[in-house]
């Protein structure tokens, strides 16, 4: 079950991310700061849920790895950021890290 904590966590820490891009457009300024907040919110309690049977390096790790693998597809399928084969591989490793690091524990 903790896996499934992290992973949810995860995918809460692209929330937040998304939630402060939104919070960026003056007509979606309190949609963003409050949909980053309640995905802050949830991904914490999820991450210390997770921790309880997770150690922490690993989980945070893997926590970090799955927002900024997913916060980097979002800006790039919805929101126009650019792309290069150099980022597309450093996505890759971060990909590879966390997969490596679930197969280690």
């Amino acid at each position: 079950m903790a896996w499934f904590y992290l992973i949810l966590a995860g995918l809460c820490e692209i929330g937040w991310v998304l939630g402060l891009k939104i919070s960026q457009g003056s007509n979606t300024r309190l949609l963003g700061v409050v949909m980053a907040v309640v995905f802050i919110g949830v991904s914490g309690i999820l991450l210390w849920l997770a921790q309880r049977e997770i150690p922490i390096g690993t989980s945070y790790a893997v926590w970090t790895g799955i927002g900024a693998a997913g916060a980097f597809a979002v800006g790039v399928l919805f929101f126009g950021d650019s792309t290069s084969l150099g980022r597309y591989l450093g996505v890759l490793l971060i990909i590879l890290g966390v997969i490596t690091l679930k197969l280690s524990h």
